[in-house]
């Protein structure tokens, strides 16, 4: 019968985990969550504030090409939406700028637009940035030209 107990253990030895060979396991990926996660969580709030600066610039841009066309930038009525569809019947309007709809920002607010400007430029393109504060506004007058 000791026998029969010690190939047993033996078998249980060679092919389980024992109960601190799992506690040194949960310890570890408890270690690497807390290192890591933190770290991914901050790159989401990176990435949100990339794709924002990235829809400002593409407004921009775009906006030179309807004035190109056109030879005047939409009025603070038209708005973004002229970018989309022709709102001032302009003859000279050249096509859907942008295909589809306009999008929101990262956060879910719209993108802002004002002509005249109020930093010294043509117009004014922005969102509101994460909280909706102008503190942390994303707007073409701090883009890196």
């Amino acid at each position: 019968m000791e026998k029969t107990l010690t190939s047993r253990r033996a078998t249980a030895a060679r092919y389980g985990f024992t109960l601190i060979e799992l506690l040194v396991v949960i310890v570890i990926l408890a270690i690497l969550a807390a290192v890591v996660i933190p770290k991914v969580v901050g790159r989401t709030d990176d990435a949100k504030m990339s794709a924002a600066t990235t829809d400002v610039s593409t407004f921009d841009n775009l906006m030179d090409h309807y004035k190109l066309d056109t030879g005047h930038y939409p009025s603070q009525d038209a708005g973004l939406q002229a970018l989309v569809t022709n709102v001032e019947n302009d003859p000279k309007w050249g096509g859907a700028y942008i295909k589809g709809a306009l999008h929101n920002d990262p956060w879910g607010h719209p993108y802002m637009y004002a002509i005249p400007s109020q930093h010294g430029m043509d117009y004014d393109i922005w969102s509101a940035g994460p909280d909706g504060q102008a503190a942390n506004q994303i707007g073409n007058w701090n883009l890196q030209h």
